[in-house]
């Protein structure tokens, strides 16, 4: 009887220890499942690139959405800020351990070429850029899209303004305003074209202050002033200016002679960016079709042809700046503004 006992509680010893190792084993097996899973859900976390920008809100938004749509394994961060901000930023980057941005993309080729003679740009054609005219590309950055810069007026002023020597007219004395080129891209690169240009040169700067001519801080600024009835008309982006207009907005809009002056807004990689392959990924979606369709739902003119944009007269005029030799000439020309209107 004491040995069936005994072995009875050998028996019981060996089910219990059994059970114990069971229990381990499925403890052990959860734990590298679950670590496998955690793994799993790490490994198929978003990438996220950081965009530094200086273009308008809604044309980010709107692309973002489209791309977040079609590659939801990439996230974009956006840094938005106007280009003299947006250069603050940067030279801040540098200072303190590089440029954390993936991509930039910002108003005008002007800034773009700067960053790119610091070389903060990544030399890469994306595949989408070789359907764009050439002009609009360069071996770092290719040209999402453009801004016409144009005329805007008050509402029943006369005479009416047709060209841009209008905004030296002595009969608008002390009622035209200019953005700053200090500030806003786009109005660097009209410096760029009038600087340079037969006929307009700082000359045509000088008419202007003359005349009584008012330098503002941004292309919105004229927009705000002249909507006011603070300006009598001024230089503005035209799709802006379309917005405003299209709102209700007092005010109405020329293409002026001898043309709108048309600006890309360049985008590109940075050349120490972090996420490689997910940031070209990022840039060729923004040049295809499907990205410049979302760049042209917010009223703007999309680089890719083919692509509907602005409503802009069939009649209207476009001009360009000599984007290389400006970059070569911006110093003396800036100098030259500001010896005009001022820093």
């Amino acid at each position: 009887m004491a040995r069936f006992v005994g072995r009875r509680r050998v028996g019981l010893r060996l089910a219990i220890g059994v059970a114990v190792a069971a229990l381990l084993a499925t403890g052990c097996a959860s734990g590298g499942n679950a670590t496998t899973a955690a793994n799993a859900t790490d490994a198929s976390a978003p990438i996220t690139i950081t965009l530094y920008t200086s273009i308008s809100q809604p044309t980010i938004d709107s692309v973002t959405s489209a791309f977040d749509t079609l590659h939801p394994d990439i996230k974009v961060s956006v840094f938005r800020a106007p280009t003299g901000s947006l250069n603050a930023r940067i030279a801040t980057d540098q200072r303190t351990g590089g440029v954390r941005a993936d991509v930039l993309w910002v108003s005008d080729p002007l800034t773009m070429h700067g960053y790119d003679s610091q070389g903060l740009l990544k030399k890469y054609t994306a595949p989408s850029a070789k359907a764009l005219p050439a002009q609009y590309r360069t071996s770092s950055f290719a040209g999402a899209g453009l801004l016409y810069l144009v005329l805007i007026y008050r509402k029943g002023l006369t005479p009416v303004p047709t060209s841009w020597n209008d905004l030296t007219n002595a009969a608008y004395h002390g009622a035209v305003a200019v953005p700053d080129p200090g500030f806003a891209g786009s109005a660097m690169g009209a410096l760029g074209y009038f600087g340079e240009q037969k006929g307009f040169g700082l000359d045509f700067y000088k008419k202007l202050k003359a005349n009584g001519g008012v330098q503002v801080k941004s292309p919105e600024d004229v927009i705000t002033g002249v909507a006011q009835g603070k300006y009598k008309l001024g230089m503005t982006i035209a799709d802006s200016a379309i917005a405003a207009l299209k709102k209700g907005s007092p005010v109405e809009v020329a293409w002026p002679a001898p043309g709108a002056i048309a600006i890309y807004s360049p985008i590109g990689l940075t050349a120490k960016g972090k996420h490689v392959s997910a940031a070209e990924t990022f840039e060729d979606f923004v040049l295809s079709k499907p990205g410049q369709q979302a760049i042209a739902k917010t009223g703007r003119q999309p680089s890719l042809p083919g692509v509907p944009g602005i409503d802009k007269p069939a009649s209207a005029t476009i001009v360009s700046p000599d984007w290389p030799a400006f970059f070569g000439d911006k110093a003396s020309l800036f100098a030259g503004y500001q010896k005009i209107f001022g820093s």
